[in-house]
């Protein structure tokens, strides 16, 4: 059923919700996998997405949209850019789970919807309020602590944002579905990543081919492909507003499974450092709800 912008639904708050959760617990899958080349999970994630996503567009008859989208040359441009943001995007995640650095990643998703706002002001010429403006030098100066305390910067948090922002910002320039979208950027980068997968075998050095990895790899592309799916059709059903609210179950979850399940220490930069960020992300809700109440 349809919606306007300024309506929420029951099943969108129940699709959205369902995505971040998912991509909360992410990182206990991810885990089962870090003795393996962040790589090689990419590539498998990307592999076993093409049948998820080929499967849904089938059954909801969107295989038209594709036909128009391989034979437009700008249309793949854009999906090549946006495949590359992703896999970058994938790539320093898995990295991060691997690593012991999963509160990295739950920083970068903490920044990151103050990220897009600050992309919206500098290359969209989008006007910010005083609030998110200040949400967003409360979010940078919590950054400066942590590479102040630490001695460096939180790479993996800068770049996961960086990556999801302009993710974000030349997914809102394809010209198709979310979902159609998703798999022309799945079907662009299985090609690197089945010639990378066949090399790996080639050498004898890749985990797919018997054993519990197999059947864990096997599984990735319902872990990536499922809470996209959710997610796009949840947005379709509720407001802006609540997205942005709903958006931080995802970091949340991830810095509790970080700090409770794998035993991250969370220590005494990221203790100054987090609740920053959560201010910040105060202020930005805060506006938004304020904007959002004359309309």
């Amino acid at each position: 059923m349809a919606t306007s912008e300024n309506e929420d639904t029951a099943a969108g708050f129940g699709f959205a919700v369902a995505a971040y959760t998912l991509w909360g617990g992410l990182p206990i899958y991810l885990k089962l996998l870090e003795h393996l080349p962040a790589a090689e999970v990419v590539a498998h994630r990307v592999i076993w997405s093409v049948p998820v996503i080929a499967a849904l567009i089938w059954v909801t008859g969107r295989t038209a949209d594709l036909r128009v989208a391989f034979w437009s040359p700008a249309m793949l441009g854009m999906a090549a850019l946006t495949s590359a943001f992703i896999t970058v995007n994938w790539g320093v995640y898995v990295w991060a789970i691997a690593n012991d650095r999963a509160l990295d990643g739950a920083l970068g998703y903490y920044i990151n919807p103050l990220f897009s706002v600050f992309l919206g002001a500098v290359l969209l010429g989008e006007r910010l309020s005083a609030l998110k403006w200040a949400a967003v030098a409360l979010a940078a100066c919590a950054v400066v602590v942590l590479t102040v305390a630490q001695g460096s910067l939180p790479w993996p948090a800068l770049v996961l944002t960086l990556s999801w922002g302009a993710y974000a910002f030349c997914k809102r320039r394809l010209p198709i579905g979310p979902n159609q979208g998703f798999f022309l950027e799945v079907a662009i980068l299985s090609v690197p990543a089945l010639g990378y997968l066949g090399w790996l075998a080639a050498r004898g050095e890749g985990a797919f081919g018997g054993g519990a990895d197999t059947a864990i790899l096997m599984c990735a592309g319902v872990v990536t492909a499922v809470p996209l799916i959710l997610y796009a059709n949840g947005a379709k059903l509720l407001r802006l507003s609540t997205i942005g609210i709903l958006q931080y179950i995802a970091p949340t979850l991830i810095m509790l499974v970080a700090v409770f399940v794998f035993g991250e220490p969370f220590g005494e930069a990221r203790a100054i450092a987090f609740p920053m960020i959560w201010a910040a992300l105060g202020l930005y809700t805060f506006a938004i709800f304020r904007e959002a109440k004359p309309a």
